[in-house]
């Protein structure tokens, strides 16, 4: 038996580049490209999970894309996936250790720093949520910057297990950086890791929260009124902030959450607004996927905020 026909097989391509048919090359060679697109496999990962998310950048890049798919029309850009202009490259995956977290922090911290000095826009393909910690260091020098988190859970834990740099910290530790002025954080619902002191530490810090019974009652428009006009935004999803029933594929399942448009919408109206200075997608698990459904909504999120980028960069 044949197997499984896609899209791929279907019009005869192959996939001869990297995400969406995107050139391939190192982060030491993206001058030139509005968008560098980099698979973090693993950050900090707690002992008692491991690295359970190593496998989504890949999974992420054939969900996705196949030769020539950047010739075609794209209809939730109205237009080409990169607009008339636009370049983005496809840097790999990072090298990560499974073990050795402190290199790991300083081998992504480096890489998007290249990428950042070289004026490109990370798009980062995790990988759980401790990627955007040292993804957010290497801004120190191209700041000031807004984060815009969508997620199920707030993570502002100071530690887990001892471990001050896992997947529930990444929050407090972004707080501690002198170039981060604003966070918002959007789509909190159910239970996770927070304790009272930690909203509490949060709000007095001032991040601005919308949970997500707030966002389902009074729309997206209070979020978007939240992004100061032509700030520096960096956008962390977790993709957990999708409703199970669009993304099974995460370890922290919540019900209520975002559908594909809800957050397409609102990066669109983010973008129409501020200037995307980065971009993480986290917390996939392929293993746990349901016929790849969740995967290729990661997929076509990442397609799409790199389509914005490039858009915001053309004249």
């Amino acid at each position: 038996m044949r197997d499984k026909p896609d899209m791929q097989s279907l019009f005869g391509g192959c996939q001869m580049n990297g995400f969406a048919d995107f050139p391939v090359r190192s982060v030491d060679r993206v001058e030139g490209a509005d968008v560098a697109v980099v698979g973090v496999p693993v950050a900090t990962s707690y002992a008692t999970v491991g690295a359970y998310c190593a496998g989504a950048p890949e999974a992420i890049r054939r969900a996705f894309g196949w030769s020539g798919v950047l010739h075609h029309h794209d209809f939730d850009l109205e237009g080409t996936l990169l607009g008339e202009t636009g370049c983005a490259v496809d840097c790999g995956n990072l090298a990560c250790s499974e073990s050795d977290f402190g290199y790991n922090r300083a081998l992504i911290r480096d890489a998007m720093h290249r990428v950042l000095k070289n004026q490109a826009v990370p798009v980062v393909l995790g990988g759980d949520d401790s990627v955007p910690i040292p993804v957010l260091q290497a801004y120190e020098d191209f700041g000031p910057i807004t984060i815009l988190q969508l997620d199920a859970h707030i993570d502002w834990r100071d530690e887990v297990h001892n471990e001050r740099f896992g997947l529930s910290s990444n929050m407090r530790r972004a707080s501690e950086m002198s170039w981060v002025e604003g966070i918002i954080q959007v789509g909190a619902r159910g239970l996770g890791s927070a304790r009272p002191g930690d909203v509490r530490d949060a709000l007095d810090w001032g991040v601005e929260f919308f949970p997500m019974h707030q966002v389902s009652e009074q729309g997206l428009e209070a979020v978007v009124g939240a992004v100061p006009a032509g700030a520096r935004v960096y956008i962390a999803l977790d993709i957990d902030v999708m409703d199970p029933s669009v993304v099974p594929a995460v370890i922290g399942p919540a019900p209520g959450g975002f559908a594909y448009w809800d957050v397409v919408a609102l990066f669109r109206k983010v973008a129409r607004k501020a200037r995307i200075v980065g971009f993480n997608l986290v917390e996939l698990m392929p293993d746990a996927d349901i016929g790849g459904r969740g995967t290729l909504v990661a997929a076509r999120i990442a397609a799409t905020v790199s389509g914005l980028i490039a858009r915001q960069r053309q004249p």
